[in-house]
């Protein structure tokens, strides 16, 4: 049994995986299917992918079905961060067009932990222990 978290986009979800997939180091895309032209998606979006960002396996599509709902900051990627460098780096270049949920900042669980939503609508925990 494998479990492998599923992320759904609306249009988008090859520009978020090539930007996750450039940001952390031992991140690839294993497999990229676009829909074709006449397919129930749009031509060249995201049919079905599987990528790995930091050696941890993730999979995303570009639904074809026009939804309510996007992402929710209910559920989020938590990084334990190695140094206050990675912490910054990540935190600057997801927060790009996103949204602050907790500013980074001391909160007495960890050194520093900050809360965002990037651009593509995916939440993102950044803890430094």
């Amino acid at each position: 049994m494998q479990l492998t978290p599923f992320l759904m986009f609306a249009g988008n979800a090859q520009s978020a995986l090539r930007s996750y997939v450039a940001l952390f180091p031992d991140s690839r895309i294993l497999s990229l299917e676009l829909y074709a032209a006449g397919e129930r998606g749009s031509e060249g979006s995201v049919k079905r992918a599987v990528f790995e960002l930091n050696g941890a396996r993730y999979m995303c599509i570009d639904s074809p079905v026009q939804h309510d709902f996007t992402f929710t900051p209910s559920i989020s990627l938590f990084v334990e961060c190695d140094s206050l460098p990675q912490f910054e780096q990540l935190l600057a270049a997801l927060s790009i067009e996103g949204k602050v949920l907790m500013p980074a900042g001391a909160y007495g669980f960890s050194q520093r932990f900050a809360w965002i939503q990037d651009r593509f609508g995916v939440s993102w925990q950044f803890n430094l222990p």
